[in-house]
């Protein structure tokens, strides 16, 4: 994670609330540790009672996004208790408020490559977020501007076919990534998950959200996105731009 505050005001406190978030988040939930309470909630050795009230939070979020993807975005991975789909954007969208709270206007939060901006990058300039080519990662496939947006991309060009059809279990091979943008990281990086898993039915789900816009290169090398996508739009209220970058997506 890097966190990019613009706000000179903004003091080294404001960041280290940040980390300490972020920490508390790594041990309450990451699938690694064998001590957090989400392993230990899988293992069966606490209940959800026993957990910090966090997880039952993100468990209830996990069940509204099944619902909206019509099972796409599943909790459990190879039977296991796996919320990680959905603590990252959340994670990053708690952050952020910590950020709001003390004062900062102007911040980017990178988790990973999904990432949310808040207010400019300076001198009233849009913050310029790249979407890597998944064919070739020297390259970027589109390139994104705005301000208060989340932009979140789920693909092959990091850790290869790692997304599975909760559907058939098998690895989604036609899509080669899904880039969704909108007002928040907790369900634009679910939705971006959930998209490429749908595989070739995501374009068609994809246009049906309110509110978020999409990307979508296929396994081929065509792309598709959603209407907005190419022009300013308004999402939820806020300013987007997207401009391709030269190249096979032009």
């Amino acid at each position: 994670m890097t966190i990019d505050v613009r706000d000179p005001s903004i003091g080294q406190g404001a960041v280290l609330a940040v980390t300490r978030w972020l920490h508390t988040v790594d041990a309450t939930f990451s699938t690694y540790r064998d001590d957090s309470a989400i392993s230990r909630l899988d293992q069966g050795t606490i209940s959800l009672e026993d957990c910090p009230e966090t997880v039952a939070i993100v468990l209830d979020l996990c069940d509204e996004l099944t619902k909206r993807t019509n099972g796409y975005f599943d909790v459990c991975y190879a039977d296991h208790l796996d919320p990680s789909g959905v603590v990252k954007g959340w994670a990053v969208d708690q952050a952020d408020a910590i950020l709001r709270a003390a004062g900062s206007g102007d911040h980017l939060i990178n988790a990973g490559g999904d990432i949310l901006m808040a207010g400019t990058a300076g001198a009233d300039s849009p913050w310029r977020v790249g979407v890597i080519d998944p064919f070739d990662r020297t390259r970027l496939a589109a390139v994104v501007a705005g301000t208060d947006l989340a932009v979140a991309t789920s693909g092959v060009a990091e850790r290869g076919l790692h997304v599975v059809d909760p559907h058939t279990r098998q690895a989604v091979k036609e899509l080669a990534s899904v880039t969704v943008i909108g007002s928040d990281l907790t369900h634009a990086d679910a939705y971006a998950t959930a998209g490429l898993a749908m595989g070739r039915e995501s374009p068609t789900w994809l246009d049906t959200l309110t509110g978020f816009e999409a990307f979508v290169v296929f396994a081929d090398g065509s792309s598709w996105c959603t209407r907005g996508f190419h022009s300013e739009v308004s999402v939820k209220g806020r300013e987007l731009i997207e401009d391709h970058a030269r190249g096979r997506f032009r």
